[in-house]
């Protein structure tokens, strides 16, 4: 009885440490579901690849070394990651590590760091031309931010059936933070450069791999933070005089953000058809009145705003409330998360950012004080596939968007009971 009390002790002990083992190597991925997650979070049937690609976009405006009113011009580098639907063949995991950087170049307070996680996506993996061509979706990220800023939205949205694109906006990362003129200059003119070179490259007869793979006229632009104020402008509102104002004192005198004002011939021009819908996380500029009622007319595409209650970055009440609330023209949404503050975007952050004795920075720059990281990215892949899935593939997703105010014990189509602290509102053009 001894023995055999002994052996089933030691066997239980052997499960359990294989058990942590297999736990150990499983690697943890942002944007896996919660058991909670809402109907439409789950990744969809498509396998995933993941491309990198570097572009140019030549003749811009120097902005960084704009002098007496002017800059120079140069050819602009821009570093995009391209996820997509993929033929993966079998016995190849869908895995990936993504390289990236904790900090801030040149500042000795938060010293740049390299790290890696881990994405469901297989890198260089061949397309799936024959399910195609697929729509098309362009993110851009936070100051300072990356192109794996969202991952967990970018692999689910490519399970999905789209192809997305996230930037890398030159001098605006973690790796080449620099002067904010060059954001406030540059988020809408890269945005509208990589469609059009999406569309080159995926045309027929394109040596790239997304020949035939993407249809760049059903587009959807999605930004966070900066990246917001950037898809809005490309969507239609035009900056304000006083965003040009401050603009000229950051950019050596430069007034070349007039470009993308209310009134230009930009923005007087009709929005790019091939835009067909906005998507806004916690956008930023009306505190510091770059936003006003004349630009904010401008917006006339389907748009959602998801946003932080207490945003204490973009502002809520005199923030992006605001902004939804001029956008007058548009057919508008705006999710609030109650109590959470500006990072309703980014992903859950991951083991590095969690290790003892880094700078609180780096973890707060990812961490959102009142709310499960890993729910909100969960939430966030439901709405953004119910909206995109309406707008760019003619779905009838409408019935998760036109929800009462306020969810309560999980009375909202698509969430599981006790799912509280969200808000929605919709708002038709006038």
């Amino acid at each position: 009885m001894y023995r055999r009390w002994l052996s089933l002790l030691l066997f239980c002990v052997l499960s359990i440490g294989a058990s942590i083992a297999q736990s150990q190597t499983e690697p943890f991925v942002v944007g896996d579901p919660l058991p909670d997650a809402p109907e439409l979070a789950p990744r969809g049937a498509y396998k995933v690849g993941v491309r990198t690609l570097k572009l140019t976009n030549p003749g811009q405006a120097d902005i960084l070394k704009a002098k007496d009113g002017k800059a120079p011009a140069y050819d602009r580098p821009l570093t995009v990651e391209v996820w997509y639907p993929a033929r993966i063949p079998q016995g190849q995991a869908e895995l990936t590590q993504y390289e990236q950087v904790m900090g801030l170049a040149n500042n000795p307070q938060r010293p740049v760091v390299p790290y890696t996680f881990a994405g469901r996506a297989l890198r260089d993996a061949g397309p799936d031309v024959q399910s195609g061509p697929f729509p098309l979706v362009i993110v851009s990220h936070g100051y300072p931010g990356s192109r794996y800023l969202m991952t967990y939205l970018t692999e689910n949205l490519a399970s999905k059936g789209y192809v997305v694109v996230a930037i890398d906006h030159t001098e605006s990362t973690y790796r080449d933070v620099a002067s904010f003129s060059s954001t406030l200059l540059n988020r809408p003119l890269d945005d509208l450069f990589v469609l059009n070179e999406m569309a080159r490259l995926s045309a027929k007869g394109s040596p790239s791999f997304l020949a035939g793979l993407c249809d760049a006229s059903r587009t959807a632009l999605i930004g966070y933070s900066m990246g917001g104020y950037g898809v809005l402008n490309v969507g239609g509102a035009g900056y304000s005089p006083q965003a040009v104002s401050l603009f000229k004192q950051l950019a050596g005198g430069s007034d070349t953000l007039r470009l993308r004002a209310a009134g230009s011939p930009a923005l007087k021009a009709p929005v790019d058809t091939r835009i067909k819908a906005i998507i806004a996380f916690a956008p930023w500029g009306m505190e510091r009145g770059v936003w006003d009622a004349e630009g904010l007319k401008g917006l006339r595409l389907p748009t959602l705003f998801i946003a932080g209650g207490k945003d204490d970055v973009s502002g809520y009440d005199k923030g992006i409330k605001l902004i939804y609330e001029g956008a007058v023209n548009a057919d508008r949404y705006m999710l609030t998360y109650v109590n959470a503050r500006h990072n309703v975007a980014p992903n859950a952050p991951v083991a590095a950012i969690l290790k003892p004795g880094l700078p609180l920075n780096e973890y707060m720059h990812y961490a959102e004080p009142g709310w499960n990281e890993r729910r909100i990215n969960n939430i966030n892949q439901h709405f953004v596939t119910a909206f995109l899935g309406w707008h760019l593939k003619g779905q009838d997703n409408r019935k998760y968007l036109d929800v009462p105010e306020k969810v309560t014990d999980g009375v909202w189509p698509g969430f599981k009971p006790r799912a509280v602290g969200l808000e929605m509102r919709h708002a038709k053009p006038d």
